[in-house]
């Protein structure tokens, strides 16, 4: 039983809610500055690190910048190579690579006249083929996302 008085009519769930911020704050007060395993942590190193994965997830965020993630998980392309295989106007290209390559997923070098692309980070290939593979599974499963 709590020290907090309860009307008779209250659920299970509205007394749960009302101890939750007081449970969180005494575990917050317990393991300050501990991860669940025990070891210390640097809450603005998690935080920046959170800030990145979100800007990654933004700049994925879009199907035609997702095909070019397929295509250069694959190999180097230029951006001509991308626009005939995607056929999209080359500005459109342009645009999308420069949003992956201001989040740090896309490099880019020019050769000549030519822009190449390929992955900065080559295991971005890995989380988007993991993604893909839910996605399938779930389709498979006749599951949708809630959008």
């Amino acid at each position: 039983m709590t020290d907090i008085e309860m009307p008779s009519d209250s659920s299970a769930a509205e007394i749960e809610a009302e101890e939750l911020p007081r449970r969180d704050a005494l575990m917050a007060k317990t393991n300050k500055g501990r991860s669940r395993n025990g070891n210390k942590t640097n809450h603005s190193e998690v935080h920046k690190v959170y800030e990145m994965q979100a800007r990654i997830c933004k700049a994925l965020a879009h199907p035609m910048r997702m095909h070019i993630m397929d295509l250069l998980g694959k190999r180097s392309h230029t951006i001509s190579d991308l626009q005939r295989e995607l056929q999209i106007p080359l500005p459109n290209v342009s645009i999308q690579v420069a949003i992956l390559r201001a989040a740090g997923i896309v490099e880019t070098r020019k050769e000549g006249k030519n822009v190449y692309c390929s992955l900065a980070v080559p295991e971005i290939k890995q989380a988007c083929h993991l993604v893909h593979c839910v996605l399938r599974s779930q389709i498979r499963n006749a599951q949708k996302l809630p959008i």
